[in-house]
C-alpha cells in the first residue's frame, strides 16, 4: 500500500505537535494551579502535581495528534486508518500472539543492553527526566504514559509517518538511520545535554526502525518498544524496593 502522507503533511504535523503540545501543557498547568489554589511556579516544584499535569497534557496531546492524523489519512484514502500508517498484521505463518511475545522479549533484551551501556556512559549531572521519578505517585503516572501512550504514539509518528517518507526519498538504509537519529534527538530536551544518552536513544531508534523495515509493519516495532519500556519500568520498580526507596532522596 503506498504511503498516503507527503512532506507538507509532516510539516503541518510538526507545527501542530509543537504548538498544541505547548498550549495543552500551559492549559493543564493553569487549570491545576487554579484547582490547587497555587501559582504555576509553585506547582512545578511539587513533583506529584507537576507529573499529573505532564501526564494529562501528554495524554490529550497524543489524542489530538491521532485525530489530526486521522483527518489527513481520510482526506487521501478510504483505506483503514491504521494500515495506511503501516500498522499491518503479522505474517500468518505463526500465531500472532507468538510474534508479539517474540518482539516484546527482544525489546526487553535490548533494554538490558542499553541500560548497561547507560550506566557506563551516565553524565555527572542530573537530567530533567530524573526529577519525574522521585515518589511513588509520580512514577506510576510515568509508567502509564511510558507503557500505554508512548509506544503507540511514537511508533505511529516515527515508524508510521516519518520513516516511509525518508525511505521513499533517500532509500531504506538512510531512512532507518535518519529516523533513529531523529528519534533520539526528539528526547534531547528531557536529557538536557546528556549527549551520550541521546546517542544511546538514537541507537534504540535505529533498531526499532530496522525492525519495522525488516518486518514490513509498525506492529513489530510497537511490540519491541513496548517490551523495552516495560522492562525499564519493571527494573526501576525492583531497584527501588517496590517504589519505596528512591535515588537522591
Amino acid at each position: 500500500m503506498p504511503h498516503v502522507l507527503r512532506w507538507r503533511d509532516l510539516l503541518v504535523l510538526l507545527v501542530f505537535y509543537l504548538l498544541v503540545g505547548a498550549l495543552l501543557f500551559q492549559l493543564a498547568l493553569a487549570a491545576a494551579s487554579s484547582f490547587l489554589r497555587t501559582t504555576p511556579e509553585a506547582l512545578q516544584q511539587t513533583p506529584t502535581a507537576y507529573v499529573a499535569v505532564v501526564a494529562v497534557s501528554q495524554a490529550l496531546h497524543s489524542f489530538a495528534i491521532l485525530v489530526l492524523l486521522y483527518g489527513m489519512v481520510r482526506s487521501r484514502t478510504a483505506a483503514p486508518f491504521w494500515s495506511a500508517l503501516g500498522w499491518r498484521a503479522f505474517p500468518a505463518a505463526a500465531p500472532r500472539a507468538a510474534w508479539a511475545v517474540r518482539y516484546m522479549l527482544g525489546g526487553a533484551g535490548l533494554a538490558i543492553v542499553i541500560q548497561a551501556a547507560s550506566y557506563k556512559l551516565a553524565p555527572d549531572f542530573r537530567v530533567p527526566m530524573e526529577e519525574l521519578f522521585r515518589n511513588r505517585p509520580s512514577v506510576l503516572m510515568m509508567m502509564a504514559l511510558g507503557i500505554l501512550v508512548a509506544p503507540l504514539l511514537e511508533e505511529t509518528l516515527f515508524r508510521g509517518c516519518l520513516y516511509p517518507l525518508l525511505a521513499r526519498t533517500w532509500g531504506i538504509p538512510a531512512g532507518v538511520l535518519l529516523t533513529g537519529a531523529i528519534f533520539g534527538l526528539a528526547h534531547s530536551l528531557q536529557l538536557a545535554g546528556a549527549w551520550s544518552q541521546v546517542a544511546l536513544l538514537s541507537t534504540v531508534g535505529i533498531i526499532f526502525t530496522y525492525i519495522r523495515a525488516r518486518s514490513g509493519t509498525v506492529v513489530a516495532s510497537y511490540f519491541v518498544h513496548l517490551g523495552y519500556n516495560s522492562l525499564l519500568f519493571v527494573a526501576f520498580y525492583f531497584a527501588t524496593g517496590g517504589l519505596r526507596n528512591f535515588p537522591g532522596r
